[in-house]
């Protein structure tokens, strides 16, 4: 998971680029599990085929931002995930997901991608 990859997303009429770590091999299962908050970092995952994947957030004590994209990195959905989600499923297949953690250093992207409504009590 070192490889870091730059992604450029548009949303509600807003362009911006996030830095994301790609995983495979195992850290495709581990994603942010047992990553501290202030450490944790936006995590790219690709798939081959388009499908409705679903996640999880176990052991994972922050809540997080998943953001699912088509083969053409257009966002199709995204939600707010609370730690130790048993099921997360989207409702469209898709080939990308990024996990954004919701801490300070994302704070501009995920404002953008979810608003201000109760961002702050998510980084409390």
């Amino acid at each position: 998971m070192k490889k870091k990859k730059t992604i450029g997303l548009r949303y509600k009429k807003k362009s911006f680029k996030i830095e994301t770590f790609v995983c495979d091999g195992i850290w495709k299962f581990l994603g942010l599990m047992f990553t501290r908050r202030e450490n944790a970092r936006a995590l790219l995952f690709h798939f081959e085929k388009s499908k409705k994947w679903a996640i999880h957030s176990y052991f994972v004590f922050f809540p997080l931002v998943a953001v699912w994209l088509d083969r053409r990195n257009k966002i199709i959905e995204l939600k707010i995930i609370k730690p130790f989600i048993p099921l997360i499923r989207p409702k469209k297949p898709f080939n990308t997901l990024i996990e954004i953690p919701i801490n300070k250093k994302y704070f501009r992207i995920i404002k953008i991608l979810v608003g201000s409504k109760d961002l702050n009590r998510h980084l409390a």
